[in-house]
């Protein structure tokens, strides 16, 4: 919890990158590659919602001359939400003391996993943000980056969370954040997803950090984004807000 900053942080333990996949054949090996490269010491957990492009059986392959990579074979398509809730489990059942959310498409940079780990040391939640001061997109449409803004504004204003990118999905987290955060409970999807996670951090007093990343647009196969996933964030980020502020008015704890 954040105590005012006298918090003593413990070391970090194993680090497990959770990487989600639907479709991401040629794009996973570069990745895990990727990975490996730049955090030798971390394991990568390719959690998979059984690809009809053959995504799982490439990870299979990795996982077989990798022992730091392991796959998760999911029955079907089930969202990034449910997804990433899997890995987490799968992640803190093996003992692993931080775990990481990571896109399969290469819009994450690997390379800048050092960055979100050394932060974590002081923090309980780290957030890879684009928009602080360092950070950028690159090769994105301006409409996407207007979207992207706009949501995390309306997301950070209704729910009164300092956070400047709250729809982000590059993320770390210590594995004790994520057992107090409730997630038996998290049913949203998509960005979503996102900002769920990160308004419970705030509302539980965790230390929540941003430090800058570049975002870069994927180079291969298909954007996940949809109607849909905006209309889901829209919904239950209001729904959230007003029934936060409905909350402060009558002096109840948040839900």
């Amino acid at each position: 919890m954040n105590d005012g900053g006298q918090r003593r942080y413990g070391p970090l333990g194993r680090a497990l990158v959770i990487i989600p996949t639907y479709n991401e054949a040629e794009n996973i090996k570069p990745i895990v590659s990727r990975v490996r490269a730049a955090v030798p010491d971390a394991h990568v957990l390719v959690a998979d919602d059984n690809s009809p492009d053959g995504t799982g059986k490439t990870a299979d392959e990795i996982a077989a001359s990798d022992d730091q990579v392991h796959v998760l074979h999911r029955k079907g398509k089930e969202g990034l939400g449910a997804a990433y809730l899997a890995g987490f489990r799968w992640g803190i059942e093996h003992g692993y003391g931080v775990l990481v959310e990571m896109d399969a498409d290469g819009s994450h940079q690997p390379e800048e996993l050092p960055r979100l780990l050394t932060a974590l040391k002081g923090a309980d939640l780290v957030l890879g943000s684009r928009w602080v001061p360092g950070g950028r997109v690159v090769n994105w449409p301006k409409h996407r980056e207007v979207l992207s803004r706009g949501g995390s504004t309306y997301s950070r204003v209704l729910l009164g969370v300092p956070i400047r990118d709250v729809t982000g999905g590059f993320r770390a987290f210590r594995a004790e954040t994520l057992e107090g955060l409730g997630l038996e409970d998290v049913a949203s999807q998509g960005y979503c997803f996102q900002v769920d996670l990160a308004r419970r951090a705030v509302e539980a007093g965790y230390n929540v950090v941003e430090v800058p990343i570049t975002f870069v647009e994927r180079e291969l196969g298909d954007s996940k984004m949809s109607r849909d996933i905006v209309v889901e964030a829209l919904w239950r980020v209001t729904a959230w807000g007003v029934g936060s502020r409905a909350n402060k008015l009558l002096g109840r704890k948040p839900s």
